[in-house]
């Protein structure tokens, strides 16, 4: 096959073609514990992070409710995958090994929201948050009731495989997608590139600009105890029985049960069972659902 630019448009098109095919055999899971948020900017501050407002009884002029200001940034990252073609298997038509590589470069592609997301979630007990606490912690400062500062736990602690139990239904969900610029598919296959002229290469890649972080804490349990009915019983009157500042109710329920491979027969007796292991009724069934997540 001569190397003319036809030929390497073409090249182009059918890698593309084989990228996207790539791209479109993924089924994400991010969105179910993630919100995106869409950037414009290298970093992305939330600040208002931590105040969630709240309804009152109109009762003289109306009461400002100012948002408590929070350290909390999220600075956008780069990532990139290539793949290098050379220019002796253009010319010998043996391009048939590329086309695995492109289409994982696809679902590489489309798995990254994925990894970063969850990734996120499975770091939450070594990562900090808003209020400068690991986003599973025991001590998650809050104003109580009578003014004073108490502290409050969203996790189990343990030392097993991890799983989470959170609510999913809220506008900002406990994991926040900071997408500045979506992946993008690039080329440097111009035969007068330097990467051609010294290493006989063309080059194709994917770059693209994002990252992640956490939002509210109170919406998410993580735990590494062992996944029985106690342990879980346990993951939901923690998230049932949140408070924001001032002894608030924030309504909250555990919605979904996430967790990995080595927990999915444990999480499916739990939710699915009619009955326990001693015989006694599965009280739980059926009170969340299970997402078992790939990329934990």
């Amino acid at each position: 096959m001569l190397v003319t630019t036809s030929t390497l448009t073409a090249l182009r098109t059918g890698f593309s073609g084989m990228y996207q095919s790539g791209l479109s055999q993924v089924e994400s899971q991010y969105a179910a514990i993630a919100t995106n948020v869409p950037s414009t900017t290298s970093e992305n501050t939330y600040g208002w992070l931590g105040s969630m407002p709240n309804m009152r009884e109109w009762i003289g002029p109306r009461q400002l409710q100012a948002l408590m200001e929070h350290e909390y940034s999220i600075k956008n990252r780069d990532f990139e995958l290539s793949v290098r073609v050379q220019r002796n298997h253009i010319r010998d038509d043996n391009l048939g090994i590329y086309s695995p590589l492109f289409t994982e470069m696809g679902r590489a592609t489309g798995a990254h929201p994925d990894q970063m997301c969850f990734g996120a979630l499975a770091e939450g007990f070594d990562s900090r948050c808003y209020d400068g606490q690991y986003f599973f912690d025991t001590d998650h400062p809050v104003i109580g009731p009578d003014g004073d500062v108490v502290t409050v736990s969203n996790t189990g602690g343990g030392s097993g495989p991890a799983w989470f139990l959170m609510d999913d239904s809220r506008a900002l969900k406990p994991i926040i997608y900071q997408d500045r610029e979506k992946p993008q598919f690039v080329a440097m296959d111009n035969p007068t590139d330097q990467n051609v002229f010294m290493n006989k290469e063309f080059v194709y890649g994917v770059d693209g600009r994002n990252n992640t972080g956490y939002g509210f804490w109170q919406m998410a349990y993580g735990s590494k105890q062992p996944l029985t009915a106690e342990n879980y019983e346990a993951a939901r009157v923690a998230i049932g029985t949140m408070m924001g500042d001032h002894g608030r109710k924030l309504g909250l329920r555990g919605k979904l049960l996430v967790v990995p491979q080595e927990l999915e027969g444990a999480a499916i007796e739990l939710l699915n069972s009619d009955r326990q292991a001693n015989g006694a009724t599965n009280k739980w069934k059926g009170t969340a659902r299970m997402m078992l997540a790939d990329w934990l």
